[in-house]
């Protein structure tokens, strides 16, 4: 991570207070950061179209930025303004902005020579960032993929995506792809010691494993997290799992319980009221499901419910497993909360009474 001084900048998300500003920077991407690394120092710094995905959070669009700042210097310099087109595709997702914006930035010759701060003189090309590119239209990529071959002379583009299936293959097959896994939890830990102690934030171990533990590899939501939970807690109080809990807005573990509960005493009365519960709570079903794979998995974290899915078999937790995500699917679908979670309530208060042959109760996904 930068050097920041403390409080340097007490307006600025720690997001981007804390972005990295150069390529070695950036957090456990090794591949990403070592090739990347040595293009620029080649002697023209003769880059090919860049597609980076992977999850949120995990240093992408850090890293096209970074990039960028080592071409062409700091943001707001003469060189960044005129070289340099940052786009959001989430926002300007159409062919319209194919055909003017990108077109017309792209197509224009390359004349000025410029100079960083570094004495370094800037490539011979201009370079695109297109963020969220998968969110970018069938049509418009298909643009696009003509733009990138008949300006590749004096344009690179860098697409950024959390899902390569979602771009066409014609435009992929034109870039050198980076795959950014999720950071591990040990990164993401440091990351945090690092900016809580140039924040004087005082982060105990039990929650900055809370802290870890909700961000799920994503460093940008950790971070996000960190500063929330701060703001929460106060300037002289430490972080503890309970404000980081209340900040990042988890889903208790009392309610995951209290359904698996309703569950193992048979009533369907029982089920119906704690599925009730869940959605007068706010909570989302997907968290719910979520909490129970994790039990079923064993990660429960020392929560044991007599008759929830940590007490049953084998056996039994599969056909839970298959539930769950047959029930994650038609939420993905489009079904309606409410009645997915009172199904799995039911499957499990079935499930749990039939310790030998769970899996034939389970109806077939349709």
């Amino acid at each position: 991570m930068p050097d920041a001084t403390p409080r340097s900048r007490p307006l600025l998300p720690w997001v981007e207070k804390y972005r990295p500003t150069s390529i070695a920077d950036v957090r456990h991407q090794a591949q990403a950061v070592s090739t990347l690394t040595r293009s620029v120092a080649s002697a023209r710094a003769n880059l090919p179209h860049l597609l980076l995905y992977g999850p949120p959070g995990t240093g992408k669009t850090s890293t096209a930025l970074a990039l960028a700042r080592e071409l062409y210097g700091p943001p707001g310099s003469a060189a960044y303004t005129a070289r340099v087109l940052e786009l959001n595709a989430s926002d300007e997702r159409g062919i319209a902005v194919v055909r003017h914006r990108i077109n017309t930035f792209a197509a224009g010759a390359v004349h000025t020579a410029y100079t960083t701060p570094a004495g370094h003189p800037t490539p011979p090309y201009k370079l695109i960032i297109l963020d969220e590119a998968d969110a970018v239209t069938a049509d418009a990529q298909t643009a696009l993929r003509r733009a990138m071959e008949t300006t590749s002379r004096v344009t690179r583009f860098i697409l950024i995506c959390n899902y390569v299936s979602r771009v066409i293959p014609p435009l992929a097959s034109r870039c050198a792809k980076f795959r950014f896994a999720p950071l591990p939890a040990a990164a993401v830990g440091d990351t945090l010691d690092s900016i809580a102690g140039a924040e004087g934030v005082d982060l105990p171990s039990d929650g900055r494993d809370t802290l870890v533990a909700a961000a799920g590899g994503d460093l940008r939501r950790a971070i996000t997290l960190l500063q929330s939970a701060a703001r929460v807690a106060g300037p002289a109080d430490p972080l503890t799992p309970d404000a980081i809990a209340a900040a990042a807005c988890t889903l208790p573990a009392e309610v995951v319980s209290g359904l698996e509960a309703a569950a193992a005493s048979g009533q369907f009365g029982a089920v119906r009221d704690a599925v009730e519960g869940v959605v007068a709570g706010g909570y989302a079903a997907t968290s719910v499901l979520v909490e129970l794979g994790r039990r079923v998995a064993g990660e429960s974290g020392g929560v044991d419910v007599k008759g929830g899915v940590a007490s049953m078999n084998d056996l039994q937790k599969a056909a839970v497993a298959v539930k769950l995500a047959d029930a994650e699917r038609r939420l993905i679908d489009g079904a309606d909360e409410t009645l997915q979670l009172l199904d799995v309530g039911c499957c499990l208060m079935v499930i749990g009474r039939n310790a030998e042959s769970p899996m034939l109760i389970l109806p077939s996904a349709t």
